[in-house]
């Protein structure tokens, strides 16, 4: 969950990356797999989702 937040905060898939030590593909796949459970389909609506 820390990704999302992180990626929701406005920070890219690289600088995420960097502050968890993990690949910037690692990344991707994080919220490529939190996005449908969600129900969202971009960054703004992660913010949104993860605001409420």
């Amino acid at each position: 969950m820390e990704t999302a937040r992180l990626a929701a905060s406005g920070l890219t898939n690289k600088q995420v990356a960097e502050r968890l030590f993990l690949s910037h593909r690692t990344v991707g796949a994080h919220l490529y797999q939190i996005y449908p459970k969600l129900g969202i389909t971009s960054r703004a609506m992660l913010r949104d989702a993860l605001e409420s």
